[in-house]
């Protein structure tokens, strides 16, 4: 999510950056905050995503597996990555009953893969809690991983109503200042978890095609594409 998880379920390094070690309460409020609508969600970036069916996806801040167990009843092989060994304990223990889905711990900026392993890269809600000096380098990872014609799929919340939007904003601050992203500066904290503002950076780190869905609940999406 946006920074939006409790406190004490937040730990943080200023390499990795922001760490969730608590999957049950992780899912828990994101299950609350999307209104119980997260496996509808996950379906629809699924659908986005289009992977063939016998592609191989990298997930990237997996978190507890969510996404990354819909993938899988989709695809050849999806490799989850977190740098938080709680949830990647959790997510494996939650996968046993799929054998092509596996979690790694690891990092968006140093990922722990193969040159062009993979046809789908995704990371959602997973962006701004990497340091802000670490991004760039998250990006060169994930178009070093994807093979030619591989497509890459990152998203964040995007509040719509003014009520969310205030709250996302508290919370948004709080990412902004763990992960000391100065996006924020403007005024509006929604700015640290915008998605589009990621744009450029993934022009410059070689990929096209960059598109920006909205996707319900409150989700922004990008879609690009290594050529």
């Amino acid at each position: 999510m946006s920074g939006n998880e409790p406190q004490s379920a937040i730990d943080s390094h200023t390499e990795i950056g922001v760490l969730l070690t608590q999957p049950r309460r992780y899912r828990a409020f994101k299950s609350a905050f999307l209104l119980g609508r997260g496996g509808r969600l996950n379906a629809r970036l699924a659908g986005l995503a289009d992977p063939a069916a016998d592609a191989d996806v990298v997930d990237i801040g997996c978190g507890p597996g969510d996404l990354a167990r819909v993938l899988a009843r989709r695809v050849g092989l999806v490799t989850g990555i977190d740098p938080s060994p709680q949830m990647i304990e959790y997510a494996n223990a939650r996968s046993r009953d799929l054998a092509n889905c596996r979690f790694e711990i690891g990092t968006a900026q140093a990922l722990p893969l193969p040159d062009a392993c993979a046809d789908l890269v995704t990371s959602t809600f997973a962006m701004h809690h990497i340091p802000a000096a670490h991004r760039r380098d998250a990006f060169e990872q994930m178009f070093r991983v994807l093979r030619p014609g591989g497509r890459l799929l990152l998203a964040d919340t995007h509040p719509t109503g003014p009520v969310l939007s205030a709250a996302v904003r508290v919370m948004a601050r709080f990412a902004a200042h763990r992960t000391q992203d100065t996006a924020h500066d403007d005024g509006d904290p929604l700015a640290a978890i915008d998605i589009r503002r990621y744009r450029d950076a993934l022009c410059a780190a070689g990929f096209e095609d960059v598109r920006f869905v909205a996707v319900r609940p409150a989700t922004g999406v990008l879609v690009a594409t290594k050529p």
